[in-house]
């Protein structure tokens, strides 16, 4: 039986009302935990909110209320905007909360009782000394601000004297770098990984456990004029939800016993991938399994911010889209962990084309011929006829693929495998134009093909039910099937449909949408107007991004005479890629070169290898040459 697992957010800051940024986040890890449960694993799913420190206090007494009155009321925002969202945690954890307090006072006592392997003490106190900001509570240094103040609140920092005590980081940061080196503490993606590394050889000085002049937080357990610094508090929250102040077998089920996998945004690499371990092995505790950090956003090419007015609220987007609409939407802009676009103008269209015409469509007209010619009873499978074949074998591979991208987060690949799926469904029913048969009297094979679209249509509405939990199970009423078979065993089986069973559908399961006059100004941009076939406008060809790489090694693809698999440099990033060269180079001449890959391909597997971007090559018959530069320029450097 596989390892439970134990999927995270981090929490959330209550000084304002949730965005979709808070919601991408708690939207994956949703789909996480639903994932793999279909698979058979027993999985809990943590979020909550983030209640103390400075900018709490700050915003509550701005609107004239105590900190817990600002807080119970900022709190419903955020389970309003999940319940909404159909957001389906097993436990919403509140840093206000006395079990937390609890968990923090024993993590602290722990950590104090502590010595570093020189027999020093792990928690001692002395003064700190800085420059302090209040809106990203911590202190920074000279070199973070820009023309005197912090980059992301542009304010000036305090300065502040204060006595602390202090956490011995210095004395974990060899330990932290060998579990990582050794995947035993895996970050992901690779480029977030040689950060931390980086940051590791960076000299990094302990840090503070505490704050003296802070009035709202969690006070220490062994001296009360001090309160938790707002990291070691907010961190405990993962252990304090399962049980580590007051349940210990829950807390030796889920965490000693459990895989935790913490998913976050890039900007609180440090204190998760660093902080977070220390405290962990400084209290004899497990370290996290997997921390997974994904890129930041822009929303129609701009940074989201309150200024430009463009933080988009969740609850609006549902009030528009649904909330399985908004979930597909949001998971589908850019590949899961890269920094991205939200491109909020083309919702409308996306949702129109993927959702009401593609899956939408394909439920209905299936669904429909069943009830009109059928009486609404599944017709008998024919097990064999022209395109079938091809379409099951497509079918049969989906689970167990799309199940291997959730597992290494490439959500967006197990999401687009099966649309793709339901693009091909829908090109098979309209060669097979069924309306025709059924005029024809051809019984048998008509009900043949609307059986074994309704068998895919069944297949997909599991693998799509992590992503739109609702649509999909009203999806599978429309086919008479409940929960009893949501699971990925069932999804690897073709023929499972009962004939006979009830087929019924009133309505459209994704109406189409209208959009507003600059959606649809959008959308008539994107079409092929007369005299263009074959033109794509500048935004397409913005999509891609090619990077200048250098090829470290190269060596042939078994049982593959015309394949090289290159390990390439991209500056920030190793990767692997295969391309069809090896008639025209061989390893040595190609290693060292400097080529040109486009660098935001899907991953793709050719001959057993994964091949993780494409280089460019230029052919005339049957010669060929690969892009390189006039110039000499730095890997990494973007062709543009």
């Amino acid at each position: 039986m596989a390892r439970r697992i134990y999927v995270t957010t981090p929490i959330y800051y209550v000084n304002d009302k949730p965005h979709i940024g808070h919601a991408y986040t708690t939207i994956a890890t949703d789909l996480l935990a639903r994932f793999h449960r279909l698979a058979g694993r027993e999985s809990f799913f943590l979020t909550g909110t983030d209640e103390h420190g400075s900018k709490v206090a700050e915003a509550a007494q701005h609107v004239g209320m105590s900190e817990i009155e600002f807080c119970d009321k900022t709190v419903e925002t955020f389970k309003t905007a999940w319940k909404n969202l159909s957001i389906e945690y097993d436990y919403f954890i509140r840093t206000t909360s006395e079990r937390h307090k609890k968990a923090v006072w024993k993590i602290l006592d722990a950590m104090r009782a502590a010595r570093t392997d020189d027999g020093r003490d792990v928690v001692y106190s002395g003064y700190y000394e800085g420059l302090y900001c209040t809106g990203c509570e911590k202190f920074i240094t000279e070199k973070d601000l820009v023309d005197g103040v912090c980059p992301d609140h542009n304010k000036p920092p305090e300065k502040l004297k204060e006595k602390n005590y202090f956490f011995r980081l210095t004395a974990f940061l060899d330990k932290i770098k060998q579990k990582i080196e050794s995947n035993e503490l895996l970050i992901l993606p690779d480029e977030r990984r040689r950060e931390v590394l980086g940051l590791i050889e960076q000299d990094l000085p302990d840090f503070s456990l505490s704050r003296e002049r802070v009035r709202w937080g969690v006070p220490l357990s062994f001296d009360e004029s001090q309160l938790a610094y707002v990291w070691v508090d907010a961190l405990s929250n993962y252990i304090s939800a399962l049980g580590y102040g007051d349940d210990p077998a829950m807390f030796e089920k889920w965490w000693t016993n459990g895989e935790i996998v913490h998913l976050m945004a890039k900007d609180i690499l440090k204190f998760h991938c660093l902080y977070w371990p220390a405290m962990l092995m400084a209290a004899g505790l497990k370290t996290p399994d997997v921390i997974f950090l994904h890129g930041f956003f822009t929303v129609d090419g701009e940074k989201m911010s309150k200024t430009l007015g463009n933080q988009i609220d969740p609850n609006d987007m549902v009030a528009r889209f649904g909330a399985d609409g908004t979930r597909y939407l949001l998971l589908t802009q850019y590949p899961f962990g890269v920094d991205g676009d939200i491109q909020a103008r083309r919702f409308v269209t996306q949702y129109n084309a993927d959702l009401a015409n593609d899956l939408g469509n394909l439920v209905s007209r299936v669904a429909k011929m069943i009830v009109s010619n059928f009486d609404g009873k599944m017709p008998q499978p024919v097990r064999q006829f022209e395109g079938l074949e091809a379409l099951m074998e497509q079918s049969e591979a989906l689970p167990d693929s799309a199940y291997g991208h959730i597992k290494h987060f490439r959500i967006g690949n197990a999401i687009s495998e099966a649309m793709d799926l339901v693009k091909a469904t829908n090109k098979f029913f309209n060669d097979k134009a069924p309306w025709v048969l059924a005029r024809e009297g051809r019984t048998e094979e008509l009900g043949g093909i609307l059986y074994a679209c309704s068998e895919i249509i069944r297949i997909v509405s599991v693998i799509l039910f992590p992503v739109m939990p609702d649509k999909m199970r009203e999806i599978r009423r429309v086919f008479g099937l409940d929960d009893s078979t949501l699971s990925l065993d069932h999804a690897r089986k073709f023929f499972e449909i009962e004939p006979g069973s009830r087929v019924a559908i009133d309505e459209s399961i994704f109406p189409r949408l209208k959009g507003k006059p600059e959606e649809k100004a959008v959308a008539q941009s994107e079409q092929e107007r007369p005299g263009d076939a074959g033109l794509i406008d500048i935004a397409e060809f913005g999509k891609s991004q090619m990077r200048v790489a250098s090829v470290l090694k190269a060596e042939p693809v078994e049982g593959a005479s015309k394949l090289l698999k290159l390990q390439i440099d991209l500056g920030t990033e190793q990767r692997q890629i295969v391309a069809g060269i090896a008639e025209y180079y061989s390893p040595g001449e190609i290693e060292g070169m400097k080529i040109v890959v486009v660098v935001n391909l899907k991953p793709a597997v050719i001959r057993g290898v994964e091949s993780n971007g494409m280089l460019l090559a230029a052919t005339r018959g049957k010669e060929l040459a690969l892009v390189t530069l006039d110039k000499d320029l730095p890997v990494g450097a973007k062709i543009s």
